[in-house]
């Protein structure tokens, strides 16, 4: 499938969803409290959908993979303050393992992603195409 619009890449999609699903968790009446941790796990999950947007319009695949290894450090955030949420009892074992694996999810397709335009440099630059004159 081409990639147009950075909506078509998977890896934004799964971006998307998890921030969806962090930002209910946020909703639920102790986590909306905690004003400090509801605003960095909601900002790390938008930070992961909005790296991959952001990089879609680089200038180059290097400069789009240095964005893209900032979404999949965003989703390890998550995952981080995910364990917060659940220690102190915001939400429950069951929603951490959904979103800690929807994060996992969509950090393992981030790094997939970055290693298909890695090796699509490498190729391109040690099989260049021919010059039409």
């Amino acid at each position: 499938m081409k990639i147009e619009r950075f909506e078509d890449i998977e890896a934004w999609q799964l971006a998307r969803e998890l921030a969806r699903k962090v930002y209910r968790l946020t909703k639920k009446p102790r986590f909306a409290k905690d004003y400090g941790l509801k605003r960095q796990i909601q900002d790390a999950a938008g930070s992961s959908m909005h790296n991959i947007a952001e990089g879609f319009d680089s200038e180059t695949n290097a400069e789009f993979i240095r964005f893209l290894r900032y979404a999949k450090r965003s989703c390890t955030e998550v995952q981080s303050e995910l364990y917060l949420a659940l220690d102190e009892g915001y939400i429950l074992p069951d929603e951490f393992k959904d979103v800690y694996e929807h994060a996992r999810r969509t950090r393992t397709t981030v790094r997939a992603f970055i290693n298909y335009l890695k090796k699509y440099e490498k190729n391109k630059s040690t099989n260049p195409e021919p010059l039409n004159h």
